[in-house]
């Protein structure tokens, strides 16, 4: 049963279809979003729903204020444990886990224990440090993993010691007592790749182009920016080893995850890391972009991902995460 399919058709009015409009009937309003692939052709679900079916790791790229990008990735989550709800043998172990950037490692214990119904949805929040739009935007995707016993991977470094890489470079970290560095991935973690440096700088560059005070603040030290971006390497590594870790343990497995688009894009960052935490599994990249529905395909966003949904972006928006 293509359950991506059947959601969609549920949903009615809040998601069209990503089929081109000549393909199917007229909605009863404006497309949501687009479906395409990697080169900027127009895709269907369908052929997202086999690429899927194929992978062992979905990273998943998002603006996380966006509310349609949230409504389609509960649609994957739900999709790929459609897929992967048939026992293997005589034992039926949980083989999907949904992987978050939104909650730090060292709060998986908090979140196993709400996840086994041990512990009330008040004292997690109170104790795993969610995000501001988690009650909008990720409580529907954990709550649907609670309900059917999927596990949920709180993927990201915890932010202190991001922020002591950003102050003190990456060497600090291992400074930290061994019960810390068990929420970090091994160290020393790789550099960022060329790719990914390249992708980093032109960020920095643009943002401080369009600063007011741009002209006259004072160009960042050298020894500051690559500390930064080895503090953002650290995100990157946290991520990718928490989903290989996973993998590791369970060998049937797959992983859907959530993380920012930049993390996710023109296949650097996370899976710059996954290729050598888990170099033999298959990573699908799928990225979420704002844009206008009515305009044609950008072409500058050619090679984004394997996949890339182009959602309303007149739509409001959500809370901004921090």
């Amino acid at each position: 049963m293509r359950l991506l399919l059947a959601a969609v058709l549920a949903l009615g009015a809040h998601l069209a279809s990503a089929l081109p409009a000549a393909a199917q009937p007229a909605p009863p309003e404006a497309p949501r979003y687009r479906l395409y692939t990697r080169e900027g052709a127009p895709a269907a679900l369908a052929d997202l729903e086999a690429a899927l079916a194929e992978a062992r790791i979905v990273l998943v790229g998002e603006q996380h204020d966006d509310p349609v990008a949230h409504e389609l990735e509960l649609l994957l989550l739900q999709t790929l444990h459609a897929q992967r709800s048939a026992p293997r043998g005589r034992r039926r172990a949980p083989n999907l886990a949904l992987s978050l950037e939104m909650f730090e490692r060292d709060v998986q214990p908090v979140l196993n224990e709400y996840l086994a119904g041990l512990i009330t949805e008040p004292h997690f929040l109170a104790a795993a440090r969610p995000w501001g739009n988690y009650a909008t935007d990720y409580r529907p995707l954990v709550e649907y993993a609670r309900e059917h016993g999927l596990p949920v991977i709180a993927a990201n470094a915890p932010r202190r010691y991001v922020n002591l890489v950003s102050r003190r470079g990456r060497a600090a970290l291992t400074d930290l007592p061994a019960e810390a560095r068990l929420w970090l991935p091994p160290l020393p973690y790789a550099a960022p790749s060329a790719a990914y440096r390249a992708r980093w700088e032109g960020l920095m560059g643009g943002m401080s182009a369009h600063a007011d005070t741009a002209a006259a603040a004072p160009a960042m030290p050298p020894e500051a920016s690559a500390r930064m971006l080895d503090a953002q390497g650290l995100w990157d590594a946290s991520m990718a080893y928490a989903a290989a870790r996973y993998l590791r343990n369970n060998r049937s497995g797959a992983v859907l995850h959530l993380a920012g688009a930049f993390h996710v894009e023109r296949g650097s960052g996370i899976a710059d890391h996954l290729r050598r935490y888990a170099p033999r599994a298959r990573v699908l990249a799928v990225v979420i972009r704002p844009a206008d529905l009515a305009a044609a395909f950008p072409p500058e966003l050619r090679g984004l991902a394997d996949f890339i949904f182009l959602t309303d972006a007149a739509l409001p928006r959500s809370y901004a995460a921090p």
